[in-house]
């Protein structure tokens, strides 16, 4: 899995040769966003892949990357909405939203069910547990072997598929709602690891600065991820005309600009393309 994540740059070549044509197809779906001006987009609130601050401004590498996207596209605002990872594909297909970015990591379920764009965001899986790690739980099967160990993750998203495709029973993997809620429910004992990518267990860490937590990263029987935006089935020439943007931005440098600085390796999703992670097992 990690040689296909990091193999080369011909995807980002690829997506560049079919600009012209991208361009030039009908685009009804971008025409309406062009005429209401703004998109909708569904996000997790999961630092650094998503933010909310307090005053309600969107953040996160994933919004920014499609904010100055669609700004070029000709769709001057984002409108964001916080959804649960296993609400995002059902509510997009309920026209709910017209786009998520919010680190909805690509599988092949997933892309049977939505027009993914090229990779944005790649991350590894981790685990964030009590200091010196009371149980010695560093992978999803040994939290599946163990007799009691619990595991916290969103509802609908990878960590909780990984668990239970270990073997966890569906009583020991607790579906929680969002990270600081996960950070709680580790420090008072009521789940042994709450799953997150590493970037988001991260900073988890360093924002609640208690010594008496740690982080096992990366989980070593876990793959690693990237997500893309994704779109309505229906909505391919939208998806097209954002890969073309998307393209231009990682060939000009402008990509790692935005997303480096929230920890993102730009040459992990530069070096992968939609196709292979669309096929990955």
């Amino acid at each position: 899995m990690r040689k296909m994540i990091f193999g080369g740059l011909a995807a980002v070549a690829a997506v560049a040769a079919i600009a012209i044509g991208a361009e030039a197809q009908d685009n009804p779906k971008l025409d309406q966003l062009k005429e209401q001006g703004f998109v909708r987009i569904a996000i997790a609130n999961e630092p650094p892949f998503t933010a909310v601050a307090a005053d309600g401004k969107v953040s996160g590498a994933a919004p920014d990357v499609a904010r100055v996207i669609f700004e070029r596209l000709g769709v001057p605002e984002v409108v964001a909405s916080i959804s649960e990872y296993g609400a995002m594909i059902p509510g997009l297909q309920a026209r709910r939203h017209d786009v998520v970015t919010a680190g909805l990591f690509m599988r092949p379920e997933r892309c049977a069910a939505v027009a993914y764009s090229e990779p944005v965001l790649c991350d590894a899986e981790a685990f964030l547990v009590k200091k010196g790690n009371p149980k010695g739980l560093t992978t999803y099967a040994a939290i599946a072997a163990h007799a009691d160990a619990t595991i916290g993750a969103p509802g609908g998203g990878t960590e909780e598929r990984l668990a239970l495709e270990a073997g966890t029973p569906r009583d020991r993997v607790i579906v929680v709602p969002d990270g600081q809620s996960g950070l709680k429910m580790v420090q008072d004992g009521r789940i042994d690891v709450y799953s997150l990518p590493v970037l988001s267990i991260s900073e988890l860490v360093k924002l609640a600065n208690d010594p008496n937590l740690e982080m096992v990263a990366p989980v070593s029987d876990a793959p690693v991820y990237c997500d893309g935006a994704a779109f309505r089935k229906g909505d391919e020439a939208l998806r097209d005309a954002f890969d073309v943007e998307l393209a231009k931005m990682k060939e000009s440098g402008e990509f790692a600009q935005i997303v480096e600085p929230y920890g993102f390796s730009a040459a992990a999703a530069m070096s992968t393309s939609r196709e292979q992670l669309c096929a990955a097992q």
